[in-house]
């Protein structure tokens, strides 16, 4: 049933509302440089996608890069088409799945909560500092959670509609269409933890048969196939190896396994969401009001209590199981922890009367959000953002790029390059690395297309054969990679900082295949710091 909402609290229209969340999440998306490795790497595989012209397969420095699915992809190479390779473009696909997010927490509690509940909680949402910040992050964990969200709210709002009689198909094809958008977005778990929410939500508030007439629904099934099935089944037709790597691998080995990322115990979530989502998250310790016009006074949880709770509650568990945890796992839990927080703020309190603390809090707020994009702007910028070619120097076409014994994401990205570097690395022992980091990302590409990942992922006895030749070729390494390379004595040194260097190295015009053994030449003194 709809709630009447306080006479001081008028719901924005939509549009409207859309507009000014895009508004406040695009404002400081242009601030930062690209972090590592995660925002270099995907807006990296964007900008390769927009290069190349093959929108199909997502290609990380020129190999089937099949970690994800392409929908951030494809939203980003569009954007850059427009754009060029610019920071907000790159971070656009989070400021969608953002938006579409808490767009969708508002018009639901809109119609089946009240008006302040409905306005409040999507306040609360945009400026959390962990969600906005989730918003100014280029991977994929904001995408795939607004697309969650929008998965959850519409299934529940066409359960909620079609036992009132009112129109709920579109609803539920929405749902559907969102579900198949997190397929694309981040794989299974677009389409399996929106689905545990709403069956959980069903058995509790006992409407489990429509839960699962609303799953069978084959309008919906045939609309997520359309959506999310051609690209599947191009790539599995393309890439036979690609179902084992991508379901078995990525998704249930990993989910199982040690080794991914960082390991946190069962509890990381838990302070993460309480510490991250201050000064809001505050309201949820303050005691709840002795009553007042318009407060909230249920003893009992209705419908959209119990979905919101749940839907935490599957959020954190789900991915408190494995022992390799992430910060951005949990940005789906957000939504429905912004609704608690406004039910607590007017538990039991009138809305107008605390229509001043809220303006105070969400200011504050606010203002801690765009606090830390300055921060993080200026304390954790990669080397290779400041690794800058000097005025008049760049990779001119027919040259070539290569990065010794690393990978440094965000250079393909800054030095606007249009084909994929060497690398040069001890690739037999990337093959048998378990751990999850670039050597072995870039290793598992080269299996889908191992001719073309000859020609790119040098091993080391290979480097004289590489660059003894009539070419120009720029080198990315460490900052003190001379004293194990004399040979880049022999090369102009061109731009250096505290952590990693480039030198331009103009290979052996005679072809002499020991050029790197022979005496090097004095050292180039024109080199330009970045630092």
């Amino acid at each position: 049933m709809k709630h009447a909402g306080s006479a001081g609290w008028i719901a924005p229209r939509p549009s409207w509302l859309v507009l000014a969340l895009l508004a406040w999440l695009l404002a400081t998306a242009w601030m930062r440089p690209l972090m590592a490795p995660d925002e270099g790497r995907y807006s990296g595989v964007a900008l390769a996608m927009l290069r190349s012209g093959d929108w199909l397969v997502p290609r990380l420095d020129g190999l089937p890069f099949f970690h994800k699915p392409p929908l951030f992809y494809w939203i980003g190479a569009a954007a850059m088409s427009v754009t060029g390779p610019t920071e907000w473009a790159a971070r656009l696909p989070s400021v969608l799945g953002a938006g579409a997010g808490a767009t969708a927490l508002y018009l639901f509690l809109r119609r089946w909560s009240t008006a302040h509940v409905a306005l409040l909680s999507t306040v609360v949402l945009a400026t959390t500092p962990f969600f906005f910040l989730g918003a100014q992050f280029a991977n994929l964990d904001m995408l795939v959670a607004g697309c969650i969200a929008c998965t959850v709210l519409l299934a529940a709002g066409a359960a909620l509609s079609k036992e009132r009689g009112e129109p709920w198909r579109a609803l539920l094809a929405g749902a559907y269409v969102f579900a198949a958008a997190g397929l694309l977005a981040k794989g299974l778990i677009g389409l399996v933890l929106p689905a545990m929410v709403i069956v959980i939500w069903c058995a509790t508030t006992r409407r489990l048969p429509l839960a699962w007439r609303m799953a069978l629904w084959l309008p919906g099934w045939a609309l997520l196939l359309a959506v999310a099935g051609p690209w599947f089944v191009a790539i599995q037709m393309k890439y036979p190896g690609f179902f084992d790597y991508f379901v078995v691998t990525q998704h249930f080995r990993r989910f199982a396994s040690s080794g991914f990322n960082n390991e946190h115990g069962f509890w990381f979530y838990l302070p993460v969401l309480a510490g991250f989502t201050l000064p809001w998250s505050g309201w949820m310790l303050v005691p709840r009001g002795k009553g007042g016009k318009g407060g909230d006074t249920r003893s009992g949880r209705t419908d959209v209590d119990w979905l919101m709770w749940i839907w935490l509650a599957v959020i954190v568990v789900f991915f408190s199981i494995p022992r390799s945890k992430l910060v951005g796992y949990v940005l789906p839990a957000l939504p429905p922890l912004a609704c608690l927080i406004a039910q607590r703020v007017f538990a039991g309190r009138s809305p107008d009367a605390l229509r001043t603390r809220l303006r105070v809090t969400a200011l504050a707020s606010a203002a801690v959000c765009v606090a830390c994009v300055a921060a993080i702007s200026i304390y954790s910028v990669p080397p290779g953002t400041r690794l800058r070619l000097p005025a008049g120097m760049s990779v001119a076409p027919g040259e070539r790029v290569l990065m010794l014994d690393s990978y440094h994401y965000e250079i393909p990205f800054y030095w606007n390059l249009r084909e994929p570097v060497l690398v040069s690395d001890d690739w037999d022992a990337a093959a048998r690395d378990t751990r999850d980091n670039w050597r072995k990302e870039i290793s598992d590409a080269g299996r889908f297309e191992p001719a073309r990942a000859a020609a790119t992922l040098l091993d080391r006895t290979r480097l004289d054969a590489t660059l003894c030749v009539p070419r120009t070729t720029w080198i990315v390494g460490p900052s003190n990679a001379l004293l194990a390379n004399a040979w880049l004595a022999r090369a102009q040194l061109v731009a250096v900082n505290d952590a990693i260097a480039a030198w331009r190295f103009a290979g052996s015009a005679a072809g002499d295949p020991h050029c790197l053994r022979s005496a090097p030449a004095a050292p180039d003194s024109g080199a330009t710091g970045n630092d």
